[in-house]
């Protein structure tokens, strides 16, 4: 399934933002009906369906006809949202914060990334307003800080870990006099894999630590109607 980098972006922003602000406020009965509870942290069963119809824009008309795949892109949410809070709880317990100046300057490089007028019309799009995207870039940023503490520890690349990958993927590939040439350049690339790929394998290892560390409620009858409407 082939989705774009920009859908996805934006689709974790909003998701993000609908996270948040589920967390706070008034509610009426109806809104106030949770579907996903983490510590102080809630995603109401309003909350989750607003945030499917915009996570719906990330796939296919024809895939969304499909009702096996309507039902997995429904639990991937559901996990998704559930993750989120279990990061935001963890969050709070650390007293990870994030300033204006933090959220100002990453919106500046986001909308930097989009043609004039783009950004407005992408955000008139999803019927969403500028407060609460900038909200979801807000959580996001907190989300980065949070794992960055958190797994930085165990992010470390050596030297045996680049001449492994070199050995694997380079050498004899008729590649060493390009290497050699540019060693610079490769050498940033195969640290730039190797974090990435560690970090995810980090990344996985405490989630489902996480998961086991916190209380997660999951309104069965409220989602059972959800997945059977």
């Amino acid at each position: 399934m082939k989705i774009s980098t920009m859908i996805i972006y934006w689709v974790s922003l909003l998701l993000a933002a609908i996270a948040l602000v589920g967390c706070f406020g008034t509610k009426s009965e109806e809104e106030d009906t949770y579907l996903i509870r983490v510590g102080d942290h809630v995603v109401t069963v309003l909350d989750f369906n607003k945030a499917f119809e915009i996570a719906k824009t990330a796939y296919t008309h024809n895939v969304m006809q499909k009702p096996g795949a309507f039902r997995e892109a429904q639990i991937r949410l559901l996990n998704q949202m559930t993750e989120e809070l279990i990061l935001l709880q963890r969050a709070k317990e650390l007293n990870i914060s994030v300033s204006e100046q933090e959220v100002e300057k990453s919106i500046a490089e986001i909308k930097g990334d989009y043609p004039d007028d783009v950004f407005e019309q992408t955000l008139l799009e999803y019927a969403v307003s500028y407060q609460s995207w900038k909200e979801g870039v807000k959580v996001r940023l907190l989300m980065e800080k949070l794992v960055e503490m958190e797994l930085k520890d165990q992010i470390v690349i050596t030297a045996d870990d680049i001449e492994k990958y070199y050995e694997e993927n380079y050498k004899g590939d008729g590649l060493q006099t390009e290497f050699a040439e540019k060693s610079k350049d490769i050498n940033e690339k195969i640290i730039k894999h190797l974090r990435r790929k560690k970090t995810e394998k980090a990344y996985k290892e405490w989630i489902e630590r996480m998961q086991k560390r916190y209380e997660i409620e999951i309104n069965k009858e409220q989602w059972e109607r959800i997945i059977s409407s």
